[in-house]
């Protein structure tokens, strides 16, 4: 007999909450599984198999987008993994821009530090940075 899951059980199973497992359905990420005669949502280990791959690939910070076409490739098992290996390319390339965007906040937040006197609020250099500028005037 082939094991079954309820969604409950899938989601404890892939630490996926059970509204996550909704959305994959609707956006056809996950595919819908047959009910029971009850009409309960009845998953199998395929279900299980590609959510958990699901999961893998979003934790990686994979977009959902990505992940439907990982999805594709990957049940496309006699092709070359060249698409795939593109695919990783351009998000290893897209953190590495991330990364460069954070070093340079980063960066910027710790000037801002460097300038607080410690004083009142009023005078804060901080707070004085963060308001915007309308025509070489503070707008606040």
């Amino acid at each position: 007999m082939t094991r079954t899951y309820t969604i409950g059980e899938l989601g404890r199973l892939t630490e996926t909450k059970v509204e996550t497992v909704r959305y994959y359905e609707r956006i056809g990420l996950l595919p819908h599984p047959p009910r029971s005669s009850g009409n309960y949502r009845v998953y199998d280990r395929a279900h299980l198999g590609r959510l958990g791959f699901i999961r893998r690939a979003r934790e990686l910070g994979f977009s959902l987008e990505q992940v439907r076409e990982l999805l594709d490739l990957a049940g496309q098992e006699a092709r070359s993994c060249e698409q795939v290996d593109e695919l990783v390319q351009a998000h290893v390339t897209d953190i590495e821009r991330r990364i460069q965007d954070l070093q340079t906040l980063r960066q910027e937040l710790t000037q801002l530090l460097a300038q607080c006197q410690h004083g009142k609020v009023a005078e804060c250099r901080i707070i004085e940075a963060l308001q915007p500028h309308v025509d070489g005037q503070t707008a606040a």
